[in-house]
């Protein structure tokens, strides 16, 4: 059985007002991992564009996701920090994948269904097949592991049936070549401790969004210490004090979300703040949670934007990452080629 080295794939779309939900649910991962994997983080831009995006927009997105990168604690020297649209690989490897997949895979596909919602017609071409590109993303860098979310997990199978049929419809040019068994690895999934589900400040049946009308729903990664302060004390609640189990959230959606939002800022169980917090009411809670909330984002946001008025020192981040991905996927790409007898 070939032995593939451990390898971190993720990447995030540059699509701007990062937030609480981005920071809790991907970044801090990001974070711990490379503390024991060789780590890529991509800012996948060619993905963003599977929808109209507006030029100069997208340029200081993509800027914008790399300083959060950075000022949450990603370190570029160690890690792989790089922009999707810097290596061509990706693109090439996507083709190759778009050959490999059948039309019924991609069929299955919810997350498409549900953003070209009833007018499925006027959807781009690459907002069908991005799944392909997103295999394209992990296996160009022969990634053995993906962080993951709940959404994610479909796109995830696609990327290990497509290595999957890869290996066999290709497996004596892999073994011929001296690729032994297989060539690309079935990558896996990586879940880190319970998922934290981060909703609407303003609404606790909603996910917190960068889409949503009311920047008072969410925390921006961005927000200054005055106005995560703001934010958190307006924040919907309810008119009861916290419970002091859990079973007691199960009615309340809004209590539920901010006791969330607190326990995953200072790394908790919610039996935990209700422990210290089951009796009290809200103003009280909420002055806690400020305290938490801005030692805890309100460092992010200031080397963010500390970050961000040295377009030199981010563009140069991401030029010396692609530079050192690009190693990897030439090498996967040169041997892609060989397995499929391309003359080169």
């Amino acid at each position: 059985m070939t032995k593939f080295p451990e390898r971190v794939f993720s990447g995030v779309q540059p699509t701007g007002n990062l937030h609480l939900g981005n920071y809790l649910g991907a970044i801090t991962k990001f974070v711990d991992l490379q503390k024991n994997y060789e780590c890529l983080y991509c800012v996948v831009d060619l993905h963003a564009i599977t929808v109209a995006q507006d030029p100069a927009k997208l340029t200081s997105n993509i800027r914008e996701v790399t300083a959060a990168f950075i000022a949450a604690g990603i370190d570029p020297e160690t890690n792989i920090i790089f922009n999707q649209s810097q290596v061509a690989e990706h693109t090439e490897l996507a083709w190759v994948f778009n050959c490999v997949a059948r039309m019924g895979w991609l069929n299955r596909m919810t997350q498409f269904k549900e953003k070209a919602g009833k007018d499925r017609e006027n959807a781009s071409v690459g907002l069908y097949a991005y799944p392909a590109l997103m295999a394209a993303d992990i296996l160009v860098y022969r990634a053995t592991h993906v962080p993951v979310g709940e959404d994610q997990k479909q796109h995830l199978e696609l990327a290990r049936d497509i290595a999957q049929k890869f290996n066999n419809d290709f497996s004596k040019s892999i073994q011929d070549h001296g690729f032994g068994d297989v060539f690309f690895p079935l990558p896996e999934p990586l879940i880190q401790g319970p998922a934290t589900r981060v909703m609407s400040l303003r609404d606790g049946a909603k996910k917190m969004s960068k889409s949503d009308v009311s920047d008072n729903s969410r925390l921006n990664l961005s927000d200054d210490a005055d106005v995560i302060a703001q934010k958190v004390r307006k924040a919907k609640t309810d008119s009861e004090a916290l419970p002091s189990e859990i079973e007691g959230l199960g009615s309340r959606p809004e209590a539920d979300n901010l006791v969330g939002i607190f326990a995953a800022l200072n790394e908790q169980s919610k039996a935990e703040v209700l422990r210290d917090f089951g009796g009290a009411n809200f103003s009280t809670f909420k002055s806690a949670l400020v305290d938490l909330a801005v030692a805890k984002l309100g460092p992010i946001g200031t080397k963010m934007r500390e970050l961000q008025t040295d377009q030199a020192y981010i563009d140069d981040i991401l030029r010396r990452g692609a530079d050192r991905a690009r190693v990897h996927a030439q090498a996967t790409m040169s041997s892609v080629k060989d397995i499929l007898g391309f003359v080169r």
